[in-house]
This record gives structure tokens, sequence and C-alpha cells, in this order.
């Protein structure tokens, strides 16, 4: 079952270009019944795992924006490790019913977020101002969420380079994507010292993601990714929605 976790997740991403952990983790918990804490530590090794085997493609073709990503990484660096604090935080204190709480929470914004930019897109123009400045103040709390939940890191890194920097689209792929390998590595380095990850399972999800990515990169040119991604971000909303419905049980 891992195999095939590893495998799915894998194609999705090559087809829709969603990031590793926002689908990862969920899927660990309700699929697996992996603990909370856990899936999170495991998704962001496998997400820093596939964007290790796409950024070196960005970089080869100069689609890495070096200061832009300093500005990100400014604040996405102490905010990650923040997150993953507060999580290794609240799992010594029994509080698995707060983590599923704040999964929930960022699985239904992100989702909404997405469904509701998927039918009025940002208009992006390359003569916009530059106000890269201001990125470490937006990349802390996303750092935050990502060390916390794992997810998050695509999706609200992209609306960001797209709303105050004037990069070309190619660029704001490559630039997220090398924040989001970085993100995820200083995350998941901070979670493997807590050893709370799962070797097995993240071997076995990387073997599978292997497999996914070849699929997903040969059916990419066939397959129209705009409806592929609203109804994964439909089916995210229910997710997120399920989570919430749990961590208010002990309540």
């Amino acid at each position: 079952m891992e195999y095939l976790i590893g495998f799915i997740i894998a194609v999705f991403i090559a087809l829709t270009g969603v990031g590793a952990g926002t689908i990862t983790t969920p899927l660990l918990v309700l699929v697996l019944g992996v603990p909370a804490a856990m899936a999170v530590s495991v998704g962001l090794m496998f997400s820093a795992a596939v964007k290790l085997v796409l950024l070196p493609m960005q970089i080869w073709r100069k689609q890495v924006a070096w200061r832009t990503l300093a500005f990100m990484l400014a604040g996405g660096v102490p905010g990650v490790l923040a997150g993953s604090f507060l999580l290794q935080r609240f799992v010594d204190k029994g509080a698995t019913h707060l983590v599923n709480g704040v999964l929930g929470v960022v699985l239904v914004a992100t989702a909404l977020w997405q469904i509701f930019f998927s039918f009025r897109p940002v208009e992006h123009r390359t003569d916009a101002p530059d106000r890269a400045r201001l990125l470490p103040w937006l990349m802390l709390p996303v750092g935050a969420e990502v060390g916390f939940s794992s997810a998050g890191a695509g999706a609200l890194g992209s609306a960001a380079l797209l709303t105050l920097t004037p990069l070309a689209p190619a660029q704001v792929v490559g630039t997220d994507i090398a924040f989001g390998f970085l993100t995820s590595s200083l995350g998941s380095g901070a979670h493997w010292f807590t050893g709370g990850v799962n070797q097995v399972l993240l071997t076995h999800l990387i073997a599978g993601g292997l497999a996914g990515a070849m699929v997903g990169s040969i059916l990419a040119g066939s397959v129209p990714k705009r409806p592929l991604r609203v109804a994964l971000w439909v089916w995210l909303l229910v997710i997120g929605a399920i989570f919430l419905y749990h961590s208010a049980q002990p309540l």
C-alpha cells in the first residue's frame, strides 16, 4: 500500500504541480492510520526527495531567481523551525486532536484559496513593481505552516511570487520549487532528530514515487491540468473537513 500511495502522489504532482506535503500527510493519516506527527515528518522528507529530482533541471534552465529566493528563505527558515518545534511540543503533551485540527484548517484554507483562484486567475504582469522585500514577512507564517503540517509551501509560495514580483511564470515555478525543497529539507531534518520518522515507510513511498513520476511525466502532455487540479482541491477540501470533524471529537 505504501508503494501505491507514493505512486499516486507522484503522478498527481507531475500532472498538477501540487506539492507533495499537501497530499502525503492526509493520505498517510486517513489511509494507513499513521500518527499525524509522524505523517508530517514523512511528508516533509518525501516532499524534499521529490523536489530534489526536480530542482537541478530548474537550476540548469536558469529558472531560479536567487535574490527572490533569499528573501523567501529569510522568513521561511525561522518559520519552519518554529513550526517543527511547536508540533513536537503538541505531540509531547499528547494534544493530537489539536494537530489534526490545524491540519484540517490548513487543508480547508488552502483548498478554498486554490478553488477561488482557479476560477479567478491572477493577471500576471512582467512590468509590475518588485515588492520582494515583503516576502520574508509572508514566508514566516508559511514556513511555520510547513514545519507544523508539511503543507502549503507550493500553493502559497506561488501566489506570493505572482502577487509581489514581476517574475515570469517559469521563474515562479523554479523559485518556488527551490523554496519548497530547502524548507522541506530543513523541516525534515528538525523532525529527524526527534526520532519521529518511519524510515521503512519513507523508503516505500520514494520507491513508488519514482515510478509515479515517470508515468505522470508521460501523461502530462495529454491530460488537462485545470479540471484535475480543481477536482484535487475539492477532494482536499473534503479531507480537511474530515480532519476538523475528528479533531472536535474529544471536545
